[in-house]
């Protein structure tokens, strides 16, 4: 199946990439700051996250069928010290990626606990893929 069309079947819509705020190469953002933030509106956020990665990975490619696997991503979470579930925000991300990509989304993870994100972001991810 497409990527084009588990996409549509999720109703997601891939965003236009972002333009840098500074001397970089684009990146996701979204969610709140602080640390009232509960473990699901983070996996939420990275599901969010997921899917600009995904418009981003498309505009670097052009196709996104020519992913032949997510290899890795790395997730680092805004916490506190006393927060232990980043691995269970970063779910949000990793579960996006296996409903679109099918066993081509089952990818090696990291996700760790920050003390802070640029511009108070919840949670930033970087994704690596292998193309065909």
């Amino acid at each position: 199946m497409s990527i084009y069309k588990r996409l549509e079947e999720l109703q997601i819509t891939l965003p236009p990439v972002a333009t840098p705020a500074a001397a970089y190469v684009p990146f996701a953002q979204t969610g709140n700051l602080g640390k009232n933030i509960q473990t699901e509106e983070g996996k939420a956020a990275a599901r969010a996250v997921a899917i600009d990665l995904l418009g981003t990975l498309h505009a670097a490619v052009g196709d996104l069928n020519k992913v032949k696997r997510i290899v890795k991503v790395m997730s680092l979470v805004n916490s506190t010290s006393e927060f232990t579930e980043q691995h269970l925000v970063t779910n949000g991300c990793s579960e996006l990626l296996g409903q679109v990509f099918g066993d081509a989304g089952a990818h090696a993870r990291s996700a760790f606990g920050v003390a802070q994100l640029p511009m108070g972001a919840c949670v930033e991810i970087e994704l690596i893929a292998e193309l065909a």
